[in-house]
Formats: structure tokens, C-alpha cells, sequence
């Protein structure tokens, strides 16, 4: 049985739920606050465990963060001028939310543009 290509808008969706690519329904992450790929989708039992994403979500959000941040602090400085202790709390709270809001999603999308683009690297687990 072929299945329909996934689109890219499921994709994302699929990702930002951190779902299974395959099916959309299965989690994609051990419970709790894990950063831990289940070894197999509990609903469609595609094996996820083989094709996990390393460390680029990581080297994404870093060079994002960068790109983001520094001109932001620099921008912050210029106008406020705070002292040197403001920034440190306001940037380390900033740069903590959205690494802890945003890995795991990208994360998820990057294992789910693995599975559309790279399908013969899937080991599928019950067909």
C-alpha cells in the first residue's frame, strides 16, 4: 500500500504537536519533559529510534539564537543602557525560554523532513 505524500504544512504540524512523521498521532518523544526518541511509533510502529536528528535542531537554534539575540542586547544597550547585571538576567532568561520552548519541535521537524525526503532510510516496523 503507498501512502499519499505528506505535505509540507503537515509536516510542521506534525512537529510542533511532536508527533510521530508517519502517522501524525503517535508521540514522538519519551514522557515527560525528555528529550528521548521512543525507540518505535506506539500507533504505526515506524522505528524512530534509527533516524534521530543528532545534534543540528541544536546548531540550528544556536546560529538562530545568535542572529537574534545580539542585535537584540545590542539594540537594548543603546537604548536603555542598563547596567551590565540587567543584561545578563534578561538574556539568560530569553535565550533559556526559547531553547527550552523550541528545541524539542525542531527537533521533531527535523526527524520529520528525514522521513519525506529520506524514506529508504525508515525501517518500518509493522506494515
Amino acid at each position: 500500500m503507498v501512502s499519499a505524500p505528506i505535505t509540507d504544512t503537515n509536516l510542521i504540524r506534525r512537529a510542533l504537536a511532536c508527533k510521530c512523521p508517519k502517522c501524525g498521532t503517535g508521540d514522538l518523544y519519551e514522557p515527560g519533559l525528555s528529550m528521548t526518541i521512543r525507540d518505535a511509533c506506539e500507533k504505526c510502529g515506524l522505528k524512530l529510534a534509527e533516524n534521530d536528528s543528532g545534534d543540528g535542531p541544536a546548531v540550528f537554534l544556536i546560529f538562530f539564537l545568535g542572529s537574534l539575540l545580539v542585535p537584540l542586547a545590542l539594540l537594548f544597550e543603546h537604548l536603555l543602557a542598563p547596567p551590565l547585571w540587567v543584561h545578563a538576567v534578561v538574556w539568560t532568561i530569553v535565550a533559556l525560554s526559547i531553547t527550552l520552548g523550541a528545541l524539542r519541535p525542531l527537533k521533531s521537524y527535523i526527524i520529520a523532513l528525514q522521513f519525506k525526503h529520506r524514506p529508504g532510510d525508515w525501517g518500518e516496523g509493522s506494515e
